[in-house]
């Protein structure tokens, strides 16, 4: 294991896990619980793209081979992992979210605590997870469009309180995923991404599924979407 997302395969190969993202806090227990999972077994590598990023290493979702165990699901269903934000296919996206949801309602792994999930009207709470990938929740005090920006802030105070950021060419993805922007005044959202500081602690939004209405209905296939993600038939 060369840490809680990567490992390598006896040929040589570094595999990334792809679809999730550890808490800061989690790094050493989900490298421990990765080992446990896969050191010395057979697994089947599934992605949409084969081409290894920038490091040398190839994303993929992994499977156990003979009991069909997905190593993403069961890390998320555990509470060692967050789901990511970056899955394409919205059926998969919506499978890892249920996952994670999951644990978070049965307080597994790191929802034990409230660490893993901060107040948006924390400030500084947030600001100490700069540059780290974090999940903020909170009640939206305002929603517009400033030029080509637009911001859904969490507080009055726009250059100190925590705010979304999300471009122009941007909201049309996102408001195609059923979420309407303009009415997300007093509603209450989950949001998902890396913490900027721009004035205030800021998540920009790059992908629709970063931001989650609470509450708001969804219909999940959470097995059709881990079968259909992660055969277990494609190669080692």
């Amino acid at each position: 294991m060369l840490d809680a997302k990567t490992f390598r395969l006896e040929d040589g190969r570094e595999v990334r896990l792809a679809g999730i993202e550890l808490a800061a806090d989690s790094a050493d227990r989900g490298k421990a619980m990765l080992a446990a999972l896969i050191e010395s077994r057979d697994v089947s590598l599934h992605g949409s793209d084969d081409t290894p990023d920038r490091y040398g290493r190839q994303p993929a979702f992994v499977a156990l081979k003979g009991s069909g165990t997905q190593v993403q699901f069961e890390m998320l269903s555990r509470g060692e992992a967050l789901a990511s934000p970056t899955v394409s296919d919205p059926a998969c996206s919506r499978a890892l979210l249920a996952a994670e949801a999951a644990a978070r309602a049965a307080r597994r792994g790191i929802w034990t605590g409230s660490a893993a999930l901060k107040n948006a009207e924390s400030t500084d709470d947030i600001l100490a997870r700069l540059g780290r990938f974090t999940i903020v929740e909170g009640t939206v005090s305002s929603a517009r469009l400033a030029g080509a920006t637009f911001y859904v802030n969490f507080g009055r105070r726009w250059t100190r309180d925590f705010a979304v950021t999300i471009s122009r060419r941007m909201m049309p993805s996102v408001e195609a995923a059923g979420i309407d922007l303009k009415s997300l005044k007093d509603k209450r959202v989950r949001v998902r991404g890396w913490i900027e500081k721009r004035g205030g602690p800021r998540i920009e939004i790059t992908h629709p599924g970063q931001l989650e209405l609470i509450g708001a209905a969804r219909t999940i296939s959470g097995d059709l979407a881990v079968k259909k993600f992660v055969p277990e038939d494609e190669g080692k």
